[in-house]
């Protein structure tokens, strides 16, 4: 038997004005009943509306999540430009490690390493003037972190979905521009250095999310059973992730 294809109708671009923003939309009718709107990493929004639904219902919904449809927005605007903030490597400068900002502070010592209290990020180098040698060595620790955490968050997680019967992915870390995670259909889990600011229950949101991928991969609704089984708190760490300050 063959899937049922539902009919969607374009209903054209709209836009309107929240305070001093203006927020352009296009609207998409189709069978269904509820209405439901989406932002994607472009900004760009979709209303997803039922047939028939008045036009000054959708516009009153819309302006309704207007400050969420600008929240997202600015979300993504952030994670699309990892380098907007510069850094200067110097004494006082902020940083996130799971979910707690800590000051880093560079001395001058025969020992080179960085190491870190609840609010210090010590760096230890000969050279405390050199800012390149002294962002190697944050962004070398950094980085051993995201591997050491990762890998460990990963295998908490892989512990709730082993009875699926399927590999354990593969974990690959590296800078991404518009997620915060991905699943190839081999099996292979990338997760984005930046996630090592966040807080371990966001960490393991988004592996469990991917780890779902192995299952389903699309957001269909045997996804989203998938992910309730596995984190029936998703969608409060979905929230936080997408309005957490990230530096």
């Amino acid at each position: 038997m063959g899937c049922k294809v539902r009919r969607q109708i374009p209903g054209g671009s709209h836009n309107i004005q929240f305070g001093t923003s203006t927020i352009d939309y296009e609207i998409l009718y189709s069978a269904r009943t509820t209405l439901a709107i989406s932002v994607f990493p472009d900004q760009s929004v979709l209303v997803k509306a039922p047939e028939g639904a008045p036009f000054q219902q959708i516009e009153a919904t819309v302006l309704r999540r207007a400050s969420w449809i600008l929240k997202q927005r600015r979300h993504f605007d952030r994670l699309a430009r990892p380098g907007s903030l510069r850094r200067e490597y110097v004494s006082g400068e902020a940083w996130r490690f799971l979910g707690r900002q800590c000051r880093l502070k560079v001395i001058e010592s025969a020992v080179e390493r960085v190491t870190r209290s609840r609010t210090l990020l010590m760096v230890e180098t000969r050279t405390p003037q050199d800012q390149v040698h002294t962002g190697a060595l944050v962004d070398g620790w950094f980085a051993h972190q995201a591997e050491r955490v990762f890998a460990a968050r990963l295998e908490a997680c892989w512990l709730r979905v082993a009875h699926w019967g399927l590999d354990k992915p593969k974990l690959v870390i590296r800078p991404m521009k518009l997620r915060w995670g991905s699943m190839t259909p081999r099996g292979t889990l990338s997760l984005n250095t930046r996630l090592i600011q966040a807080p371990t229950e966001l960490i393991d949101y988004v592996i469990l999310h991917e780890l779902c991928h192995r299952r389903e991969m699309n957001h269909s609704s045997a996804f989203y059973a998938l992910l309730d089984q596995v984190m029936p708190s998703w969608r409060e760490h979905q929230q936080r992730l997408n309005t957490y300050e990230f530096l």
